[in-house]
C-alpha cells in the first residue's frame, strides 16, 4: 500500500508543482513518475491566475498514465476554474438563457482567466478534461476541490455524483454549464456557525473521517493574510483539511501526506 498525497490549486504554476512533487519524490529529475505505487490526488484548479496551466494538465495527464504503469494512481479531479475555462471555450460572450444578466467570458476574464491556456485545448485534452471526475475517498479522507455542500446536488453516493457530471459535461446545454460553475464555485459551508455539522453531514453521506478540500485559501478559513509559511488548515472540530496555500498570491504548494494525516484530528 503507497503513500497516499493530494495538491490542490495550482492556478497555472507548473514549476512550483514540480518542485514539490520532486521534493516528495513523486517525480524524478525529468518529472517523470518514480513514486512507485504511491496514489496522488490533484484537486482541481489547475488554470487561470498563471503562466502555464495547459502545461499543468498535460503534466497531471501524463502522471496519470506514468502512474498507473507503476502499480500506482494520479487521480486529477475537476475544479471550478477547469470548468469556467470550459464554458468560455464552448460558449464565451454568450448569454446564459436562465439569466442573461451572466456569461462565462466576463467570469473568465474576471477570474483570472489565461488566453494561452485557453489557445491550448486540443481535442485530447477537452475529452480527458471531460471525463474527469469532481470527487474521491482515499485513506479514509474525502476529496473534492470546493468547500461546498452543492456536490449533493448530484447526487447521494460518489458514483452518482461523478457520473451525474460527466453526463452534464457532455450536454450542449449552457444553463447546465453555468449551473455546473455555480455549484463549484460556492464555498465556507464548513467554517460556517453550523460548519462542523454540516461536515459531519457530508462524511456521513460520502464516506470518509476528515474532507480534504483547496478553493478556498487556507488564509481566509484562519484569518489573516497569505504567507509563503502557511501550514494547510484544519478546521471544523478537525472534520475539514484546507490544502490551498494560494500559490497564486505568494502563498505556498500545499502537497500534503494524506495517509500520515488519517487518523489524526
Amino acid at each position: 500500500m503507497g503513500d497516499v498525497w493530494a495538491v490542490s490549486d495550482i492556478h497555472g504554476h507548473r514549476d512550483v508543482l514540480v518542485a514539490a512533487l520532486t521534493k516528495a519524490g513523486l517525480v524524478d529529475e525529468h518529472e517523470h513518475w518514480s513514486g512507485g505505487e504511491a496514489r496522488l490526488w490533484f484537486l482541481g484548479d489547475y488554470v487561470d491566475r498563471g503562466p502555464d496551466g495547459i502545461g499543468v494538465i498535460r503534466l497531471a495527464r501524463r502522471l496519470e498514465e506514468e502512474a498507473a504503469a507503476a502499480g500506482g494512481a494520479a487521480t486529477a479531479l475537476l475544479g471550478n476554474h477547469e470548468i469556467l475555462m470550459l464554458g468560455m471555450h464552448r460558449y464565451g460572450p454568450m448569454p446564459v438563457p436562465s439569466d442573461p444578466r451572466y456569461a462565462f467570458e466576463p467570469n473568465w476574464v474576471g477570474n483570472g482567466g489565461v488566453v494561452t491556456d485557453l489557445e491550448g485545448l486540443d481535442e485530447e485534452l477537452l475529452d480527458w478534461l471531460t471525463t474527469r471526475t469532481v470527487v474521491g475517498v482515499d485513506a479514509s479522507q474525502l476529496l473534492l476541490h470546493s468547500d461546498t455542500t452543492a456536490y449533493l446536488e448530484w447526487g447521494n453516493t460518489i458514483d452518482e455524483i461523478n457520473a451525474a457530471v460527466r453526463a452534464e459535461l457532455h450536454m450542449p446545454d449552457l444553463d447546465t454549464w453555468w449551473e455546473i460553475w455555480r455549484r463549484l464555485t460556492s464555498r465556507y459551508a464548513f467554517a460556517r456557525e453550523d460548519g462542523v455539522e454540516t461536515a459531519r453531514q457530508v462524511l456521513d453521506t460520502l464516506g470518509g473521517r476528515r474532507i480534504v478540500h483547496g478553493h478556498t485559501i487556507g488564509a481566509l478559513i484562519r484569518g489573516g493574510s497569505v504567507t509563503p509559511d502557511d501550514e494547510p488548515v484544519v478546521y471544523a472540530d478537525g472534520l475539514a483539511l484546507d490544502i490551498d496555500g494560494g500559490v497564486f498570491v505568494g502563498g505556498p504548494c500545499h502537497l500534503v501526506r494524506l495517509d500520515e494525516v488519517a487518523d489524526h484530528r
